[in-house]
């Protein structure tokens, strides 16, 4: 039996192929990252210098483009006494003003009176039915000369001693209740012709004729507007600075920019335990009668003036909740030689306001320039240039009162 040997693979062994293998794919992958990240850093590169270029442009733009200067009106602060001045509000009243009524009931039968004229103390506005009270007064006064006859002869028979003293009191007594019989019908009469009670300016008719008046029917008001009371508060910490006899500055919104004038006469001695107010009154001459009872007025009691202040106008000053300022002037000059202006802001202190002006109690002085119109063009530095335009009104001297 023959035993077969071992068959075993002669054929040549396989190696890698060029090219392949752990070590060329690294190298591969490291120079493709070196190529991406070069890449990258030259894009960054390029994107960073062109911002800087950009930015050095910019900057290059602006440091040889100036703004042109704003044009703004200016105004000088000047050194004042303004008015002293407790402001407040209030509403009018009329001296004299009451809504004509009858004493008495009765029928209209005439109307005298032409709604919204003037009228004189007495003159006659609306009469009643008084004929019956007419008759009664006639037959009184036939009475009182018949009772004055009968006293004549009672008291010439008592003279020559032809009648008795009790004949005369008799006669005497007639005739007092006729005469008082007359008094009365004439008052009754009277009060059937309603008539002014002062003189002043009739409101709108509530009657007409042929209407029966009850006592007490309103039948047209009746305002004198000659003169007026202006009533007004104050709080109680200023109660030591009033007195009465101090002028009184009134303004209606009917009549805006006209001040009225009058004084204090009443201020009340008790002080609201509600509000801690004083109530005041003051009265105002109204020959114009232009004022009107029920209008409402802003106040304004003139007090001692106070020491001046250094004063601009209001439209110099903006008003921030950061705080109050202006834009002050100043005069620069630049290398050149030549003079600029800029407009600097300057925190401010304000105090009190009067007719366009306010008190500048910290932050200039007399003879600063402020700018009065064109702020809202401006930011602190900026070049300005002087408007040609008049800037708005100022009063050449403070008021006087």
């Amino acid at each position: 039996m023959s035993t077969e040997a071992p068959v075993t693979d002669r054929s040549p062994e396989k190696k890698p192929l060029s090219g392949s293998g752990p070590g060329k794919s690294r190298v591969r992958t490291r120079r493709w990252f070196i190529i991406v990240g070069s890449i990258l850093l030259v894009v960054v590169g390029l994107f960073y210098g062109f911002n800087a270029f950009r930015s050095h442009m910019i900057a290059q733009f602006f440091a040889n483009n100036k703004p042109p200067p704003v044009t703004v009106s200016v105004a000088e602060a000047k050194q004042e006494t303004l008015p002293h001045l407790l402001k407040g509000i209030g509403d009018l009243a009329a001296v004299h003003q009451v809504d004509v009524s009858s004493d008495v009931s009765g029928r209209v039968t005439e109307i005298k009176f032409t709604a919204g004229t003037s009228v004189k103390k007495g003159d006659p506005l609306v009469q009643l039915f008084d004929e019956p009270e007419q008759a009664d007064l006639a037959s009184y006064k036939a009475q009182t000369v018949a009772t004055l006859l009968a006293l004549d002869r009672a008291k010439t028979l008592l003279a020559k001693s032809f009648g008795p003293q009790a004949t005369v009191d008799q006669a005497q007594s007639a005739y007092d209740q006729a005469a008082a019989g007359v008094a009365k019908t004439e008052a009754v009469i009277s009060q059937k012709l309603v008539r002014a009670p002062f003189n002043g300016e009739l409101g709108v008719r509530k009657v007409e004729v042929g209407q029966y008046l009850s006592a007490g029917t309103q039948i047209v008001s009746l305002t004198d507007l000659s003169r007026v009371y202006v009533n007004f508060t104050a709080t109680e910490k200023d109660r030591a600075i009033l007195k009465e006899g101090q002028t009184v500055q009134i303004e209606v919104d009917a009549y805006p920019g006209r001040k009225f004038e009058g004084k204090i006469t009443t201020i009340e001695p008790q002080i609201s335990s509600d509000t801690r107010n004083i109530r005041l009154q003051g009265t105002i001459d109204n020959p114009e009668k232009l004022l009107k009872p029920g209008m409402f007025a802003t106040t304004a009691v003139v007090l001692p003036p106070e020491a001046p202040v250094v004063t601009v106008p209001e439209t110099a000053v903006d008003y921030t909740l950061y705080g109050d300022s202006v834009f002050l002037i100043k005069e620069t000059k630049g290398q050149d030689g030549k003079s600029s202006l800029t407009a600097v802001r300057e925190p401010v202190t304000v105090g009190t306001r009067h007719d366009g002006r306010v008190a500048i109690v910290k932050g200039l002085k007399a003879g600063d320039r402020v700018v009065a119109v064109g702020q809202l063009k401006l930011q602190s530095g900026a070049a300005v240039d002087l408007s040609k335009d008049p800037g708005p009104p100022i009063p050449a001297t403070p008021p006087r009162y």
